[in-house]
């Protein structure tokens, strides 16, 4: 059984990042939403990379400087996933006036005035804020915001509708069962306040209300989620969370 929960962490770790995982893993029927519970794993282990680098980086370099490497490094484990999928639904729901020009967009590849300048609010809040805290607090913050943000996932998926007939987060859609949302949201809970109550509440209630605004949207326009609105939830809650941590503990 132990062997199992590790190789959904794996297959978790191959869905949402470019790091190497064991061979011979695959997204089979199920497996991949499974997988699900440990998404906010996923997310602090990313964390902690682009954590790390900030910590190092803030004791050679200005803290500003630091920062952008810690973002940087962030977006490159994850091969910018969850930024394609927040400039896409950018697109999408700012250049669509029908659910159905909206999914159109959002299938094209190429970025848009609207998918740009998303990019460029998620980078530069994200990197605002981390520049404002030491290096162990980013750290801390980093942890926190990948890993909450991503464990505010898994209820999206059960609460939701899946707003296309096939796509990238099909293999998840309509599979992620309450008690996979459950752990993740434990998970992301118990990392949060792991600060402190007052904190690890304010950076939950900051994630959850920006999850929420945009899943909200998704629906009003849309119908439903899409893989490329799980990544617009993501960011818009690890924005949240980075920015409110900045707040509380710069």
């Amino acid at each position: 059984m132990i062997i199992r929960e590790i190789g959904h962490f794996f297959v978790g770790t191959m869905f949402l990042t470019r790091l190497p995982v064991p061979p011979g893993l695959a997204f089979v029927e199920g497996r991949l939403a499974r997988a699900a519970r440990y998404f906010p794993l996923v997310g602090a282990l990313v964390g902690l990379i682009s954590g790390t680098i900030f910590l190092t980086a803030a004791f050679v370099l200005p803290a500003i400087v630091a920062a952008g490497l810690a973002i940087a490094a962030g977006i490159i484990v994850t091969g910018a996933l969850h930024e394609d999928g927040l400039a896409d639904c950018c697109d999408g729901l700012g250049g669509g006036s029908t659910a159905e020009r909206a999914l159109e967009i959002m299938r094209d590849s190429r970025i848009g005035t609207y998918g740009a300048a998303a990019l460029i609010i998620s980078i530069g809040l994200r990197w605002s804020a981390l520049s404002t805290l030491l290096p162990v607090q980013g750290l801390i913050a980093l942890v926190i915001a990948h890993c909450v943000s991503r464990a505010l996932i898994a209820p999206v998926l059960i609460s939701a509708r899946y707003a296309r007939t096939r796509g990238l987060a099909s293999s998840v859609a309509g599979g992620v069962s309450p008690l996979e949302a459950t752990v993740a949201l434990a998970i992301g809970v118990a990392v949060a306040m792991s600060i402190g109550p007052v904190p690890g509440l304010i950076a939950l209630a900051a994630g959850a209300v920006a999850a929420g605004a945009m899943l909200g949207l998704l629906i009003r326009r849309l119908g439903g989620y899409t893989g490329d609105g799980l990544g617009a939830i993501q960011q818009c809650a690890e924005i949240a969370i980075l920015c409110a941590l900045a707040g509380v503990m710069a």
